[in-house]
């Protein structure tokens, strides 16, 4: 059986887990990172040296750092439903992947949703934190762009195109903060909601992190 470790808040655990959802993959999910610990024991170091969640264990192949899970789960069991099979198609979902985690995390999880959320009111840095959020701004306006005529990044079904990005749409929509009005984002984020793996995954109550800057 397919055994997954992280917290249920952790944002990397919420695309690995959408993805497993969506693929109705058995597994047995293990609480492990941030109050729940774990993650400097031996036995979790060995699968992972750097300590960090989420890391699955299928049948004896263990496999860290999310986007990497994405990749070998949809490789092994999507039969070509989210990463195409076709060299083509399989790029434009990591061009996707790859812009989410260098462009877009590093901005709203880390800008604004460390900095604004995360952070204590009285050790918030607000030229920071407006900055990053002018920045997201930005990145959801390219995005409103891409989806014009388009269901989802990479087309007209969902692919890993969509994880990553889309994963970021609960907690941005939830946050106190200002957006741009991005009518096809927010067409492809109401399409998102529609399926049961994102609504069990990742529209999760996250209320346990506001003011925390531990893991």
């Amino acid at each position: 059986m397919l055994t997954v470790w992280g917290r249920s808040s952790s944002f990397n655990l919420q695309k690995v887990m959408w993805l497993v959802g969506e693929l109705g993959l058995e597994h047995r999910h293990i609480q492990a990172g941030g109050r729940h610990g774990g993650l400097d024991t031996p036995e979790f170091l060995a699968m992972n040296p750097h300590g960090k969640v989420p890391v699955i264990d299928d049948g004896g192949t263990v496999v860290w750092e999310s986007h990497a899970i994405l990749r070998y789960l949809a490789a092994r069991y999507g039969q070509g439903r989210f990463w195409p099979d076709d060299p083509a198609g399989r790029s434009e979902a990591d061009r996707w992947m790859d812009w989410a985690q260098t462009t877009l995390q590093p901005d709203f999880l880390m800008g604004v949703f460390w900095g604004f959320y995360r952070t204590p009111d009285h050790l918030r840095n607000w030229p920071a934190i407006k900055d990053k959020i002018a920045r997201c701004a930005a990145h959801f306006r390219l995005l409103d762009r891409v989806l014009e005529g388009r269901s989802f990044l990479g087309g007209a079904v969902p692919t890993l195109a969509d994880i990553p990005a889309g994963t970021c749409l609960y907690r941005y929509y939830e946050l106190e903060i200002e957006r741009p009005k991005v009518p096809n984002v927010e067409a492809w984020y109401r399409r998102l909601q529609e399926r049961p793996a994102y609504r069990r995954y990742v529209m999760l109550p996250f209320g346990e992190l506001r003011g925390r800057l531990d893991y």
